[in-house]
């Protein structure tokens, strides 16, 4: 897909709904493309100056990609993880073959094997906690739902005591 193309489908992302938040009753929830950028917005605030802030930007612009071509997979949706990763994958393959830097550098964040990635990954699960917290706080969900997407996100950056 060249610039053009990609340029005009990736808008698609805005109109594809996050799972979690519709299973939780949140009917009108975030976008996926909110999430991204949510998680960029993190990368900005926390990323260490040790890592590549211009990397992890990119990991998180592009985590997500993906579900234009598969959706928002969860692991409610009873998908295996090696499926979903393939389905994932050949999106991305598809959608970034004119792109292979994107493509590696998108692939490095799902294997999370670099320190970039592995700080990717806590961002992610860090705008879950806060999202549901938020919800909640908005009664748009539940506290039972607040309280299960917080334990999925594991704890926090800001839940670890400063120094």
């Amino acid at each position: 897909m060249n610039r053009s193309e990609l340029s005009r489908t990736v808008l698609a992302l805005k109109e594809v709904q996050r799972a979690g938040w519709a299973r939780a009753g949140h009917k009108t929830g975030e976008s996926v493309a909110d999430h991204s950028w949510s998680v960029a917005m993190l990368a900005l605030i926390h990323c260490p100056p040790e890592l590549n802030r211009e990397k992890v930007l990119t990991m998180a612009v592009l985590h997500d990609l993906a579900e234009l071509r598969v959706g928002d997979i969860t692991p409610h949706d009873g998908v295996a993880p090696a499926r979903k990763h393939a389905l994932e994958d050949a999106a991305m393959a598809e959608l970034l073959a004119e792109h292979p830097d994107l493509l590696a550098i998108w692939r490095e964040g799902e294997l999370r094997v670099s320190p970039e990635a592995r700080f990717l990954k806590q961002l992610d699960r860090l705008d879950l906690g806060l999202q549901a917290t938020r919800y909640q706080e908005h009664g748009y969900i539940s506290e039972a739902a607040e309280a299960e997407f917080r334990a999925s996100a594991g704890p926090l950056l800001i839940d670890a005591p400063t120094s």
